[in-house]
């Protein structure tokens, strides 16, 4: 005959035997309709919270914008959740790789550079760089393009690196005539001040960064950059993913509808 002991013994193993955990990056969501538990992947998403209307924090300090309701739109169609960080733009790719994030989506041109160093959806943006100067200065876009005046542009972007590529390695200008902030909007503050001649930016960006403030467009550099979204070399299964999701979503009214909201045409 077994002990009383013994059985308590006995059922106390078979109940800790029961218990489980959710692997890292997986959490357990509720489905409604029938009360059972599903477990998705989580993805976290690297942002740059200042780049209207593709990414930005609402009044609220939640992440909104074109990118951010197109990944979530693509994570519902495709059954992952995804989570938002917002990480300082110069430093975003090296946290990819760090695995501090799983994907980069807040309109990051393709490059060659960075493809060797990660891997792209397949486009879903095509920008020019617009440049903007102090409303009533004589600056010209001619002057801008030949290196003649003081720029301004957010660190580790494809405006730095066009004056990088075109003007100062090419001795057209001083590399501390170069300006390169955090982000642009305190770039387009030291332009009011006076501290710079001209500030550089991704066209479509730009336009809701320059509202209501004192200055002046001058003219767009074509550089015809792409957008896609960025994942480490390692993950062709999440690269799938995205590439279907975008498919799906470029394919759906919803498309047009963020497009039209985020007044991108």
């Amino acid at each position: 005959m077994v002990s009383l002991a013994c059985l308590g013994l006995v059922l106390l193993l078979l109940v800790a035997g029961c218990t489980t955990s959710n692997p890292p990056g997986v959490q357990e969501k509720k489905d409604s309709s029938d009360n059972s538990s599903v477990a998705k992947q989580v993805y976290r998403i690297g942002i740059d919270p200042v780049y209207p209307p593709f990414t930005m924090m609402s009044e609220k300090g939640e992440p909104t914008g074109f990118d951010v309701e197109s990944i979530r739109w693509i994570a519902k169609d495709q059954g992952f959740e995804p989570d938002f960080q917002a990480i300082a733009w110069d430093g975003i790719i090296p946290a990819l790789n760090a695995n501090k994030i799983d994907m980069v989506y807040a309109g990051m041109t393709i490059t060659d550079e960075r493809k060797e160093k990660v891997n792209f959806s397949k486009p879903y943006w095509t920008v020019n760089q617009m440049v903007v100067t102090k409303e009533g200065s004589p600056v010209t876009l001619d002057q801008v393009k030949t290196g003649k005046v003081k720029i301004g542009t957010q660190r580790g972007c494809t405006a730095a690196i066009w004056v990088e590529d075109n003007l100062v390695n090419k001795s057209l200008m001083s590399a501390d005539d170069l300006k390169q902030y955090d982000n642009t909007p305190l770039a387009i503050e030291d332009l009011v001040a006076g501290r710079t001649d001209a500030v550089i930016y991704d066209s479509t960006v730009m336009n809701d960064i320059i509202t209501g403030k004192p200055v002046q467009k001058i003219g767009v550099i074509e550089t015809n950059e792409q957008f896609g979204i960025a994942v480490r070399k390692s993950d062709a299964e999440l690269l799938m993913k995205l590439n279907t999701g975008l498919d799906h979503l470029m394919a759906s009214p919803d498309w047009q509808a963020l497009v039209q909201k985020y007044n991108m045409e």
